[in-house]
């Protein structure tokens, strides 16, 4: 969509449809690709300049040997006699291998292969140091009381940078969810890395068994400085035992204090009979003393009576006889002889259970009076053995707790005598703690530097940020480019462009190309700024154009030039340098410098047709500046500019004058409103766009009838070849032939 397309869209109020937005999407995403395509030998030249400078420092630098070596920690370390106790190691936990990785790259193991290998005397730790060595060393700080000292403080110094260097280049990496632990070591001697690999853990090895044995020999002269004191402990407490048992006349403690509690539990048990046996006889002799001795019947109705043996036998008697005498009574009459007969034993029989009743109650009173005398005794009894029982716990107290110290320190003695004959036998038999699995073999390939990836990734690296610097100084990069960019960025007409001269084409040329055969493309072009120009003017005159820029050297004395050879081909043109600062254009004609022009003509010095020189080019005719005046501007704003325009006009279809830049004076907004239009130049890829905006508001706040802008220095090779407009940019119907240069088609016309 143009310019002036979107422009009349906007008035009428209708918004752009989605398939329009989407393409000018599509055409910014492709736009912001033309950096790079236009730019994409010079990214190309720097990504492979940036790669050979890399090649040449990767093939200065040393290659770097790694050698690793495989160690296997045993978890349970064969022992003759276990000793972990003595030790303090858990080697079932987790923390056990971490210990053991630490200690593998700790700085005694490290400075131990150094002094063991002698590599302090070794060349590979005796190069002269390279530059950002010396450079560090400078830069460090050695206190002076240290530099003033013996010569054998700087070389320990020195040796133990050494040694921090050496370590630094020791790796430990433990193989996961394994006991195996890789030692690997780097150098630019390839034999080196690997004796230090192997080296690294054998001092391992040998460091943690002369550890285990140092500690066994420290743990056995302890453990035997300590078993006598345990023996002189173990015989006193012994003694004392013994002593105490000749003094108290004990054999068998624990026999004794056995028979007391067997003998004080049966006295209990009795005694508490006793008790139950006194209280069932008082209780009885309670109730017959309640209801008296004499009353047989209210005795008979206690339980205590009715339920002694003697007393239901006679009761089941009486119930017979009783029932006999019932029967009886129902045959016989009370003096029949079976019926006294039986009356006589029912007497008998209740006699009799009174009898039993009477024994029955002295018996229990009898019983109830033994009871407590059995009791009493019972009591004393158990009293006595109470006391010996206690005077014999005391004593056997005393005993258990002398015979507590004697197992303790028996225990103790034994204990320290298994680990002191424990300590020295492991002193002459112990496995190592770890063991290789692979061996460090010397390679034959350096680990690094790898060159074809340092290679790679810096032609990639450089390559990314030539794109990115590409881009970025495109983003920033507010010049006006293409003609889209006048629409877009101006709010302007792109009336066209001038293209720009290939590199060596001579001054002439350029001023001249609009007549040159072999660039018809520069007159198409040319022509295609006057035809919109000549849109633009329909309906309205078009005598005087003024032609102006922002700033110096943007190309507007050749665009006025060109402009006037185009419409010569249709009417007669006069060119006016308004230029009279810095005038220009007679020398481009090859005018001398003293012919009179414009200036001569505003200042009354000479006449009109001096002024004139006729017929530079067919139908072109040139006003120069002229003398240079002291007072340009009072010449420009004279009303005697103003009637010489009017005068011309008669004279010419067509007037051009060149003004000069806008920001450098103001004189080209004191002409354009006596113009009909002003055609602004921007040099492409060069003026910002801010400083063209600047430019058009001083032009509207003069009442300039700007047409639009012509783009000068067009590179229509990259529009050709990255736009893709090429009807646009060629010239139409013409051979491909006929936009080479000279030199091609004579080549090509040889052949």
């Amino acid at each position: 969509m143009s310019f002036q397309e979107r422009r009349q869209s906007a008035s009428s109020g209708n918004l752009p449809s989605p398939a329009v937005t989407q393409m000018d999407q599509l055409i910014d995403v492709k736009k912001l690709l033309l950096p790079l395509l236009r730019f994409k030998w010079r990214i190309f030249a720097f990504s492979l300049l940036i790669t050979a400078l890399t090649v040449f420092v990767v093939l200065s630098m040393t290659p770097i040997y790694k050698a690793s070596s495989m160690l296997l920690i045993e978890s349970e370390q064969a022992k003759a006699i276990k000793i972990d106790e003595v030790y303090g190691i858990n080697s079932g936990q987790q923390e056990y291998y971490l210990t053991q990785f630490e200690i593998i790259k700790s700085r005694s193991i490290a400075q131990r292969v150094f002094n063991e290998l002698d590599l302090i005397n070794h060349p590979a730790f005796n190069q002269p140091p390279s530059w950002f060595a010396e450079l560090k060393a400078q830069l460090n700080f050695i206190p002076e009381e240290l530099a003033l000292v013996d010569n054998q403080i700087a070389q320990d110094i020195a040796k133990h940078q050494m040694i921090d260097d050496f370590s630094k280049n020791i790796s430990i990496s433990p193989v996961r969810k394994t006991q195996l632990v890789s030692i690997s070591y780097e150098s630019s001697d390839s034999m080196l890395a690997a004796q230090v690999a192997n080296a690294v853990g054998d001092t391992y090895i040998i460091s943690q068994l002369e550890a285990k044995l140092g500690m066994t020999q420290k743990a056995n002269v302890w453990l035997g400085g300590r078993l006598e004191d345990l023996r002189l402990n173990l015989n006193q407490s012994e003694f004392k035992l013994e002593q105490f048992k000749v003094e108290n006349g004990l054999i068998d403690v624990e026999g004794v204090t056995a028979l007391d509690a067997k003998e004080l539990e049966r006295l209990s048990d009795e005694i508490t009979v006793a008790r139950s046996r006194m209280a069932e006889a008082d209780s009885f002799m309670a109730v017959v003393r309640r209801y008296g001795a004499t009353d047989i019947s209210r005795l008979e109705s206690l339980p205590e009576v009715t339920s002694h043996q003697s007393v239901q036998n006679v009761k089941r008697e009486v119930v017979l006889v009783e029932r006999k005498v019932s029967e009886l009574q129902q045959v016989y009459g009370p003096k029949h002889p079976k019926m006294i007969a039986a009356q006589a034993e029912l007497i008998a029989v209740q006699q009799n259970l009174h009898k039993q009743i009477s024994r029955l109650v002295q018996g229990i009173e009898d019983e109830a009076e033994t009871a407590t005398q059995n009791l009493r005794a019972l009591e004393s009894q158990f009293a006595k053995a109470k006391g010996a029982y206690q005077n014999l716990s005391t004593k056997d107290t005393d005993y258990q707790r002398l015979l507590r110290e004697v197992d303790t320190n028996r225990q103790l003695f034994d204990s320290f005598l298994a680990r002191q004959k424990e300590t020295a036998v492991t002193g002459d038999f112990d496995s190592p703690v770890a063991r290789f699995t692979d061996r460090a073999v010397v390679p034959l390939i350096p680990a690094k530097p790898n060159k074809k990836v340092i290679v790679i990734l810096a032609f990639i690296a450089s390559l990314g940020f030539a794109i990115i610097l590409v881009l970025i100084l495109d983003a920033l990069n507010d010049t006006i480019k293409t003609s889209d960019d006048v629409e877009k960025l101006l709010s302007l007409r792109a009336l066209g462009y001038v293209p720009k001269a290939k590199k060596g084409t001579s001054y002439d040329d350029i001023n001249f190309a609009f007549y040159d055969s072999n660039l018809p493309l520069h007159a198409e072009a040319v022509r295609t700024i006057r035809t919109s120009m000549s849109l633009m003017a329909m309906g309205s005159e078009l005598a005087t154009i003024e032609v102006t820029s922002s700033n110096p050297n943007e190309g507007k004395t050749t665009t006025s030039m060109n402009l006037a050879f185009a419409y010569a081909t249709m009417e007669k043109v006069l060119i006016i340098d308004a230029d009279l600062r810095k005038s220009s254009l007679g020398l481009r004609f090859g005018l001398p410098t003293y012919q009179p022009g414009l200036a001569n003509i505003l200042s009354g010095t000479d006449s009109v047709d001096n002024c004139i020189v006729k017929d530079v080019k067919p139908n072109v005719d040139v006003m120069p500046a002229g003398a240079v005046p002291l007072n340009p501007q009072e010449l420009l704003t004279s009303a005697q500019f103003a009637k010489l325009l009017t005068e011309l006009k008669t004279q010419y279809g067509k007037i051009i004058i060149d003004t000069p830049p806008v920001h450098a004076v103001s004189d080209a907004l004191i002409i354009t409103s006596l113009c009909d239009a002003t055609v602004l130049v921007v040099k492409a890829g060069q003026t910002r766009s801010e400083a063209i905006r600047l430019t058009i508001a001083k032009l509207n706040q003069a009442r300039a009838k700007v047409f639009g802008v012509v783009l000068n220095q067009f590179n229509t090779k990259d529009a050709q070849r990255y736009q893709g407009d090429y009807g646009y940019y060629q010239v139409y119907g013409a051979e491909p032939s006929i936009a080479e240069p000279p030199a091609k088609r004579k080549n090509k016309t040889k052949a």
